[in-house]
């Protein structure tokens, strides 16, 4: 993507890609993808956090071209940034795992694909190749855990992220409302909000109803609970054994995400953990915690400068992966940013956000005067974020 796209003219920010997938996508899609738990008040505070963190601007610094290219875990990436696992991706927009996979490859950046994606690793794997990550939620049955793991190494995913912050189902109020709930089962107003959203509607007609087909292998379609979310029912609620068996199953990096408090993290480090993941799970889990960026630091202060370490929750744009990386991340993720991107303008959407993303980390290091990432940390400073 160039700047001559006229996109950068009319959509130059994720909150343009945001305003136009609304427009785009049932209202029900929507509020899954957008809300947080409770009042939401944890998603207002990691904005709150990153909002406080500023950089002192340079000048007399001469031209300045920003290096972006960045490793992690010893593979080159075109940008410090991820795309973060969604939960069923494909019903937030019709065959969202495979074209955001396509774009990942396409860009040279991690795709992190949902244990409870509406595609199958096999379906995806290929796709990403080298940049392909799952993220797994450890399951109840052992047998079925380990042929779990199995699949996603023969389908060429090199890297697991396991979740440990989801140790029960959070209430989303504004999801509730909208009457959402997996596997779906359309209300006279759902089925109005489809008719409404031509062209979701028609990718779902192309592609079939959205299912978690890699959790719905393991269970018994024709059980009385054919009807419940599939992922509840072969979800475990892991506890240290659990990890620790994974460490021994898992053959490739691991990187455990969900992690807040630096005590977990020094524990997590001394199990072979190869990186850890910063995150909240952007508010969607639970409110009362704190912001992510304010745990950043403290975990990078209690696992040493060199452990790999990636920050997501709240991010809004290039300046939030500067944020991220100036507090001691290697890596920044965002999630529902591509799912606005690819709802507001489809298979191309994804590309048009690496464009946003690149230019405003770019723009806001020459004002920083700053050509590489290590440079940030001695540029950052508090700021008031009103």
């Amino acid at each position: 993507m160039s700047s001559a796209d006229p996109r950068d003219l009319t959509h130059p920010s994720i909150a343009d890609l945001r305003k136009r997938a609304k427009r785009r996508m049932p209202r029900f899609v929507f509020e899954y993808l957008d809300s947080a738990t409770g009042t939401e008040m944890g998603q207002r505070r990691n904005r709150a956090a990153l909002d406080a963190i500023g950089f002192m601007p340079a000048v007399m610094r001469g031209e300045i071209a920003p290096e972006l290219e960045t490793q992690f875990l010893g593979q080159d990436y075109a940008l410090p940034v991820i795309m973060a696992p969604i939960g069923m991706a494909g019903s937030i927009w019709p065959d969202a795992e495979r074209s955001l996979a396509r774009a990942a490859a396409r860009h040279r950046i991690p795709y992190c694909q949902s244990t409870v994606a509406a595609s199958r690793p096999e379906d995806t794997g290929p796709i990403a190749g080298p940049v392909g990550w799952f993220q797994h939620y450890p399951v109840r049955d052992l047998e079925v855990r380990r042929d779990m793991l199995d699949r996603i190494a023969r389908a060429g995913y090199g890297t697991l992220v396991v979740t440990v912050d989801v140790p029960a189902e959070s209430r989303r109020e504004r999801q509730r409302r909208a009457h959402l709930d997996l596997p779906l089962r359309p209300t006279p107003g759902m089925i109005f909000q489809m008719a409404t959203s031509p062209a979701w509607s028609l990718g779902v007609a192309r592609h079939g109803p959205p299912e978690m087909k890699f959790c719905l292998d393991y269970v018994d379609r024709n059980a009385p609970e054919k009807f419940e979310h599939a992922g509840r029912l072969i979800r475990g609620y892991p506890d240290r054994d659990d990890l620790k068996e994974l460490r021994e199953l898992w053959q490739g990096p691991m990187i455990v995400k969900g992690v807040l408090d630096p005590d977990d993290a020094v524990w997590l480090v001394a199990q072979g953990v190869d990186g850890l993941w910063v995150s909240n799970h952007a508010g969607r889990q639970f409110e009362a915690g704190p912001a992510a960026i304010t745990q950043l630091p403290l975990i990078r202060a209690a696992v040493g400068p060199d452990h790999p370490i990636i920050f997501d929750s709240g991010v809004a744009g290039g300046l939030d992966i500067l944020r991220g990386l100036a507090l001691g991340a290697d890596m920044v993720a965002l999630g529902k940013a591509w799912l606005f991107a690819l709802a507001a303008f489809g298979e191309t959407g994804p590309d048009h956000l690496v464009n946003i993303l690149r230019a405003d980390m770019a723009a806001n290091m020459a004002m920083i005067g700053a050509t590489r990432f290590d440079e940030l940390p001695a540029r950052r400073i508090d700021v008031d974020p009103a």
